[in-house]
C-alpha cells in the first residue's frame, strides 16, 4: 500500500460542501472519487502546485477508495507510467493528491454540476 491517509485543502473542502449540497451526495469519499476519474479523465497531467492540507477533511485510503481501492491505487500508478513519472510513494501521493484536487476544482466550476444528473453527464462528455 502506497498512500494512507488523505486530506484536502480548505479550498476543496468548501467546494465539496457546495456540491454535496447540489447533488445530494453526502459523502466526501463518494464525491472525491467522481473528482479524481474525472481528473485522470483529462489527457494532460495537473499542474504541479503545493496544495495545502490545511482543512480538518481527512480520510484514509480505504475509506477514499472502498472495495476498489486497489483498482483505484491501479489507476493512479498507471497514470504515473503514462506521464512518465516514477511510482514510488512519494510520487504516487503527490500525483493522487493533484488529481483530486484538480478533479474537484472542474466539479466546482459554476454551472458545471448543479444536480446529480449533471455530475453523472460528466462522465459522458468526451473532449
Amino acid at each position: 500500500m502506497s498512500i494512507k491517509q488523505i486530506r484536502l485543502s480548505n479550498q476543496a473542502k468548501d467546494q465539496l460542501i457546495r456540491l454535496k449540497t447540489r447533488t445530494g451526495i453526502q459523502q466526501w469519499n463518494i464525491l472525491c472519487r467522481w473528482a479524481f476519474c474525472l481528473s485522470l479523465k483529462e489527457p494532460a497531467p495537473p499542474t504541479p502546485i503545493d496544495i495545502p492540507t490545511d482543512s480538518n477533511v481527512e480520510m484514509s485510503w480505504y475509506v477514499f477508495g472502498g472495495e476498489h481501492h486497489e483498482l483505484y491505487l491501479a489507476l493512479i500508478k498507471q497514470r504515473c507510467i503514462n506521464d512518465r513519472l516514477d511510482t514510488s510513494t512519494e510520487t504516487l501521493n503527490r500525483q493522487f493528491r493533484l488529481h483530486l484536487h484538480r478533479g474537484i476544482g472542474y466539479l466546482a466550476m459554476p454551472n458545471k454540476v448543479r444536480g446529480i444528473s449533471d455530475l453523472l453527464k460528466t462522465t459522458l462528455d468526451s473532449k
